[in-house]
C-alpha cells in the first residue's frame, strides 16, 4: 500500500510539472512572440495536427506503464493509411485490385490491422517472453513493408464521401478571430480531435477506476508482488499490447482523415514522438507511473516547443531536433529527481 501511495505521489507531480511547463511555454509565446499564439485557433491547430498522435501516445503510455514499449505504432499508422487510401480509391494494382469501398469499410480496415498487430504482438511478447523492443522492431519493419507492398506510389484520395468526412469541421462558439483581411473567421476543430479527446477521457478513466487499470499499474510497478496478488501478469501484459495497437489503428485512421494521402513515408517517427510525449507526461520507462493526462499534454508540450523554435527563425529540421532532444532530457531528469526525493 505504501509503494502503491508512492507512485501515485510521483505521477500526480510528475502530471503537474507537465501542465506547469505547457502553460509556461504558452503564455511566454503570446506575451514574447505573440500575433500567431494570442489567436485561440492556433492553439486548436496544435489538436488538429496532432490529434491522431495522441491517440497513439495514449497506447504507448499504457505499455510503457506496465513495464513495455512498442515501436510499431508509426509503421501501423502508415499502413493504416496507405490500405485505407488503396480501398476508397480503387487503385490499379493494389492490394484490393480495382474495388472502391465506402469509409465504413476503411474504419474497419484500421481496426482489424490494429487488432492483428496487437494479437501477434501481444502473444510473442507476453506468452513468449520475447522482449517487447525486438518484437515490435520487427513489426516496425514488417508494416514498413507492407506499406510498400499495398501501393508504392503516394497519392491523394479523391473518395467524395471521405473528402466530405475529411473537410468536417466542429465549430467552436465564440473562439473566433479576425484575419488579415479583417474577416471574422470561427474557430474549428477537426474530427479526429473529437475522437482524440473521447480516447483521452476513456483511457483515463479505466486506468484510474477500472480493475484492468488498476493491474497495469501493478505489473509495472513490481510484477513478482502483482502475481502474488492474484493478478495474471501474461494476460495483463497482453493486454496492454492489443489496447496499443488497437489504438494505432484508430489513431492510423486520423491520420489519414487529417491529411487525406496514402505513402510509405507516412507518419515517419511518429513512434519515437508518442514515446517522447509520454515521457514528457511523466509516464516512466521503468513502468508503475503515467497519467493519460499527463501524455494529452506531452504531445501539446512537444508540438508547442517546435512551433515556438519555428516561430524565432530557427526552421530548419536540425533545429527541431536538438530543442526536442533538451525538453526529452529535461523531463527525464526531473523524473530521476522526483524519484530520488521520494526513496529519500
Amino acid at each position: 500500500m505504501k509503494n502503491k501511495m508512492k507512485n501515485l505521489t510521483n505521477a500526480n507531480l510528475l502530471l503537474l510539472i507537465t501542465i506547469v511547463v505547457f502553460f509556461v511555454m504558452y503564455i511566454g509565446a503570446m506575451v514574447f512572440l505573440g500575433e500567431g499564439f494570442l489567436k485561440p485557433q492556433t492553439f486548436f491547430n496544435i489538436l488538429n495536427a496532432n490529434a491522431a498522435l495522441i491517440i497513439v501516445a495514449c497506447g504507448m503510455s499504457l505499455v510503457m506503464i506496465t513495464g513495455g514499449i512498442d515501436i510499431s505504432v508509426g509503421g501501423v499508422v502508415a499502413l493504416v493509411s496507405m490500405c485505407c487510401a488503396v480501398y476508397l480509391d480503387g487503385v490499379e494494382g493494389g492490394l484490393f485490385g480495382s474495388l472502391q469501398g465506402g469509409v465504413g469499410g476503411a474504419i474497419v480496415i484500421a481496426l482489424v490491422i490494429g487488432l492483428a498487430y496487437g494479437l501477434v504482438q501481444g502473444l510473442l511478447v507476453a506468452y513468449l517472453e520475447i522482449q517487447p523492443f525486438i518484437v515490435s522492431l520487427a513489426g516496425m519493419f514488417f508494416a514498413r513493408g507492407m506499406t510498400t507492398i499495398v501501393n508504392t506510389e503516394p497519392f491523394n484520395v479523391k473518395n467524395e464521401a471521405f473528402q466530405a468526412a475529411k473537410s468536417t469541421r466542429v465549430i467552436i462558439p465564440a473562439m473566433g478571430s479576425v484575419n488579415r483581411k479583417g474577416i471574422y473567421v470561427d474557430a474549428y476543430v477537426e474530427i479526429g480531435v473529437i475522437v482524440a479527446l473521447l480516447v483521452v477521457v476513456v483511457m483515463f478513466c479505466m486506468l484510474r477506476w477500472s480493475k484492468l487499470g488498476r493491474a497495469f499499474y501493478a505489473v509495472g510497478g513490481n510484477a513478482q508482488s502483482a502475481l502474488m496478488l492474484g493478478i495474471n501478469v501474461k494476460k495483463t501484459r497482453f493486454l496492454s499490447h492489443i489496447l496499443c495497437s488497437l489504438l494505432a489503428g484508430i489513431g492510423g485512421f486520423v491520420y489519414f482523415l487529417h491529411v487525406g494521402s496514402g505513402s510509405a513515408s507516412h507518419a515517419s517517427g511518429m513512434e519515437m514522438n508518442a514515446i517522447a510525449s509520454a515521457i514528457i507526461g511523466g509516464t516512466m520507462l521503468t513502468g508503475g507511473v503515467g497519467n493519460i493526462i499527463g501524455t494529452f499534454f506531452g504531445v501539446l508540450s512537444l508540438t508547442l516547443i517546435q512551433n515556438i523554435v519555428s516561430s524565432i527563425g530557427l526552421d530548419q529540421a536540425w533545429w527541431t531536433g536538438i530543442t526536442v532532444a533538451a525538453m526529452l532530457c529535461l523531463f527525464l531528469v526531473i523524473q530521476s529527481i522526483v524519484v530520488a526525493r521520494k526513496k529519500g
